[in-house]
């Protein structure tokens, strides 16, 4: 898909999230946000509603970096019993809105993130739906000194362990990304993989799936909700 088309499909998807949660929002809001590429159309789109809510919790120091060059409050997640929305992208999306992410490392603060609310919206473009999990690479977040150890308890697992090499997460740990795995079993494979010690978390969203999918398309945007 050429890089315009595929960029006006992730600013679609981000218009249609902010349309979405826009009604109900109020004084004391407090919204979720992700991270990524599509997510940062999604940043600028909210920027034209700080007004209407409280303020932002981020899953990462870029994100809170550009909410903060928008004006609007960034707090921390500690100071918060519960969000009501969380906005994330993703790097693949099945029909039951299970997820690979972690492709921009942030992976373990948006599993935090999506966990504290009561809803997650997912935007993707549409070039992000498959049929399996798999196609891209899993990202793993390890503990430095494990991280051998780990690419060979993934081996064992049937994927091809690649460490990200220069990528240090916001919490100071290394990514391996997982080819060759072929997901059939996304919530048995996410709790296997984080049972491995050493491992901080990865990048399978099946235990905490999204609950609706909102996709850029050729055709304009569709909403999906889990089958």
């Amino acid at each position: 898909m050429p890089q315009t088309a595929q960029n006006q499909q992730k600013m679609d998807a981000a218009k249609a999230a902010l349309a979405h949660i826009k009604p109900m929002l109020e004084n004391n809001s407090i919204v979720g946000v992700g991270t990524g590429s599509t997510v940062n159309y999604f940043i600028d789109e909210l920027a034209s509603v700080k007004h209407l809510f409280r303020a932002a919790v981020s899953s990462s120091d870029e994100s809170t970096q550009r909410l903060q060059d928008h004006g609007i409050s960034v707090m921390d997640l500690n100071e918060v019993n519960e969000l009501e929305f969380y906005v994330d992208g993703a790097d693949e999306s099945n029909t039951h809105l299970q997820l690979i992410k972690g492709g921009g490392a942030a992976l373990t603060r948006e599993k935090i993130v999506a966990a504290v609310a009561r809803k997650f919206v997912c935007i993707v473009d549409e070039s992000k739906l498959v049929g399996v999990l798999g196609g891209f690479a899993l990202p793993v977040e390890v503990i430095p000194m494990a991280r051998s150890y780990v690419a060979r308890k993934l081996a064992g697992l049937g994927g091809m362990p690649e460490y990200r090499a220069g990528v240090v997460t916001d919490n100071g740990n290394h990514i391996l990304d997982v080819h060759n795995l072929k997901i059939l079993n996304p919530l048995d494979l996410e709790k296997t993989i984080n049972n491995i010690v050493g491992v901080v978390s990865n990048g399978l969203f099946a235990s905490r799936a999204a609950d609706i999918l909102i996709v850029g398309g050729t055709n304009g945007v569709t909403v999906k909700k889990p089958n």
